[in-house]
């Protein structure tokens, strides 16, 4: 077989590769789409209470990724301006929408930092309340379903009070050396989480209902 492009195979004729710009133009022309992490990855058949997850940051990180609505890739937003690092990994619930029009943000806490991109399965402890530069900005806090050492946790007065301190502090602070404001209540039992994933996940429903009616 050619190892080059134009070049015969043994014993053969040469071989026609088609150059790497016709190779983009062909797959474009079959009008293939990539899937998108918020609308094509399924929320899970056990949600509200156990649901996947899109990791944005890596537990660790100082590098602010974010989903890129418009292509489904994610980018990088910033660096941190202030010198703290995401306690725990930090992604979004697919086919959720909240009132920023954007999906639920969570937190997953787990052993292991995993690549941003990735999912995961989640299970919800509890949600923390938040209000950033004026705007209602919830998280859910939750541990990993498929890890040995958090899976067990159901609520968030399982973990150790210590942890929550953390998690709080970290996003009291994370923004305060771009002067923005950013209040942060005490977290909520699981309970209050189902029904904000919920909450969340009928907004979306609607949302695509009312788009299909505008198609």
């Amino acid at each position: 077989m050619s190892n080059s492009e134009g070049t015969p195979a043994a014993g053969g004729s040469p071989r026609q590769v088609p150059k790497l710009n016709e190779r983009i133009l062909s797959s474009m022309s079959r009008r293939s789409v990539a899937a998108h992490p918020w609308h094509d990855l399924d929320i899970g058949p056990d949600a509200p209470k156990v649901f996947n997850c899109v990791v944005e940051i890596a537990k660790g990180s100082k590098v602010k990724y974010e989903l890129d609505k418009k292509t489904g890739m994610i980018k990088v937003d910033r660096i941190l301006y202030s010198s703290v690092v995401y306690p725990h990994n930090y992604g979004f619930i697919p086919r959720t929408l909240c009132e920023d029009n954007d999906p639920l943000d969570c937190l997953v806490i787990m052993q292991e930092p995993v690549l941003p991109g990735c999912f995961v399965r989640a299970k919800a402890l509890g949600l923390m309340p938040m209000i950033d530069q004026g705007e209602k900005d919830d998280k859910i806090i939750a541990v990993c379903a498929d890890d040995p050492e958090y899976k067990h946790y159901n609520d968030i007065k399982d973990l150790p009070p210590h942890r929550l301190t953390e998690i709080k502090r970290f996003f009291e602070d994370y923004k305060k050396n771009e002067n923005k404001e950013v209040a942060v209540n005490d977290i909520l039992p699981a309970p209050t989480a189902y029904e904000a994933i919920q909450h969340s996940m009928d907004l979306y429903g609607e949302y695509l209902l009312q788009t299909l009616r505008n198609t």
